[in-house]
């Protein structure tokens, strides 16, 4: 099996492009959180957080994004693309990415209270997988976790 060649290169923008989703979301009154899923440079699926609009508790972005690229590929395989989402994947993104064969995350801020990659746990690196996901946290983290932080500030202020 060859080592896959990663391109980082386009990361920041890819991410941008999440932060842009997320915002639609906090204008809705979701949670801001947006996720993008790219395969061979193209964007093929986007999303941000829906639940309370779509009265879907799994409406989450990276939900959203991974449904829409499938259809897009006519797949329920993404090999080789790479879901860019804001926040730290919680356990139920984290399944759906291993089933659909995402090649890698890439995400912004931390979720210290549900983020299953990195703050609650490692699932990614679980040795009962059957498909291995590469990681990368902390891209625009600062402005990932701002988006939140107003949502949040905002949200209380009007309790």
């Amino acid at each position: 099996m060859r080592p896959q060649i990663i391109d980082r290169s386009r990361d920041q923008e890819f991410m941008r492009l999440a932060l842009a989703l997320a915002g639609e979301g906090a204008a809705m009154g979701e949670v801001p959180v947006g996720a993008v899923l790219v395969q061979h440079g193209q964007v093929i699926g986007q999303g941000f957080n829906r639940p309370i609009a779509d009265s879907d508790p799994s409406a989450h972005a990276e939900m959203v994004a991974i449904r829409a690229a499938a259809k897009s590929a006519s797949n329920y395989r993404l090999p080789g693309s790479t879901l860019y989402v804001t926040l730290e994947p919680c356990s139920m993104c984290a399944g759906l990415i291993v089933h659909s064969r995402v090649m890698r995350v890439v995400y912004g801020a931390l979720e210290p209270k549900a983020g299953i990659v990195q703050s609650q746990g490692q699932f990614f690196g679980q040795a009962f997988l059957n498909h291995r996901v590469m990681v990368e946290g902390g891209v625009l983290a600062e402005e990932c976790g701002q988006i939140l932080s107003d949502f949040f500030r905002a949200r209380r202020a009007k309790v």
